[in-house]
């Protein structure tokens, strides 16, 4: 069995290793590559949101709320709080008729260091616009509001909403509903846990579909990258860098999601003991991987802060990398 691993170096020697579960399919859900368990069953968490939003667009939600490619890239964000994220959260709360009290997601500080430092240094007071799902959840309500579903309870199992995104997740993922293991992300939302290979199916298919709402969905992220994630973020800088050759979303616990859609292919893995600082690095090495592989040429210029990330001690000095080693398993 092939593995890549992150490797935690400090002054040259490696402290510590984080295994990565790997999953690469084609659209059809035939395995190409894998590392560790393809098969491994973990929650999709925020690597789900595209599908998430599939709903939005498809039942004419986002039609009707005038939700351009800006407002649907911020539906699939996990983004960094910053003043342009949280205007536009609030611009489609507004625009479905709906409040900030209404949003089911609490404030945290946002995963953006900078943004996080400068509301401490203010003292400004988190609110739920300021969560990194707002956009989702503003989305949720739109969907609420179109049906005419009662929004109160709509991030909640059973509810409408949620059960109208547990069939889209089937139909993409090619799995029974009663497949998957429900449970509670962190932004009161349902979270739906599945293999791998059925997310990496998911993603094989919104790679390469040309269905209107996925495809308004898969431009909106490459057209607001910015959006996406915020600046310096890994999501927002690769959507950049590897303009539309690969669409990306991270999820918590150490998941991330890519479609490469030249090469029809989905790509999903898991950081097996979930630390988040070893996803971004661990994608780029499967996606170099099945890249060279594939004959696509896939720069990582400008990306080697995500690849190979230093490790700093309390002085900002380099103490170390963070680094995959290890190889893909091609079929």
């Amino acid at each position: 069995m092939s593995t890549f691993t992150i490797e935690s170096t400090r002054s040259g020697f490696v402290e510590s290793f984080h295994v990565v579960s790997a999953a690469v399919v084609d659209a059809e859900g035939t395995l190409v590559a894998a590392s560790g368990d393809p098969d491994r069953v973990t929650f999709w968490r925020s690597a789900a949101k595209p599908f998430q939003s599939l709903p939005l667009v498809q039942d004419g939600a986002a039609d009707r709320y005038g939700f351009g490619p800006r407002e649907l890239a911020l539906a699939c964000a996990s983004h960094s709080s910053e003043p342009v994220h949280r205007a536009l959260a609030m611009q489609m709360l507004r625009a479905c008729g709906c409040e900030e009290h209404q949003l089911a997601c609490g404030p945290h500080p946002p995963l953006s260091p900078t943004v996080a430092e400068e509301a401490l240094r203010t003292g400004v007071v988190l609110t739920p616009r300021w969560n990194n799902c707002s956009g989702k959840h503003a989305g949720m309500l739109a969907l609420a509001r179109h049906h005419g579903w009662d929004p109160r309870g709509y991030a909640s199992a059973g509810h409408p909403v949620q059960e109208r995104i547990h069939d889209e997740v089937a139909k993409w993922t090619g799995l029974p509903r009663d497949a998957f293991v429900k449970g509670v992300d962190g932004c009161l939302a349902v979270a739906l846990a599945l293999p791998l290979r059925a997310m990496a199916t998911a993603w094989a298919r919104f790679g390469i579909s040309e269905e209107p709402s996925a495809r308004r969905l898969r431009e909106a992220m490459l057209a607001h990258p910015e959006l996406v994630g915020g600046k310096g973020r890994a999501c927002t800088d690769l959507l950049m860098a590897f303009r539309g050759e690969v669409v990306v979303k991270i999820g918590a616990e150490g998941v991330y999601c890519a479609a490469l859609p030249r090469a029809r292919l989905g790509v999903a893995l898991k950081v097996e003991d979930g630390d988040a600082r070893c996803a971004a690095p661990a994608l780029l090495a499967v996606l170099q991987a099945v890249a060279a592989q594939q004959g696509i040429a896939l720069s990582l210029a400008g990306l080697e802060h995500h690849a190979e990330p230093r490790l700093l001690n309390t002085r900002g000095e380099v103490t170390g990398t963070l680094r995959a080693v290890g190889e893909l398993g091609f079929a």
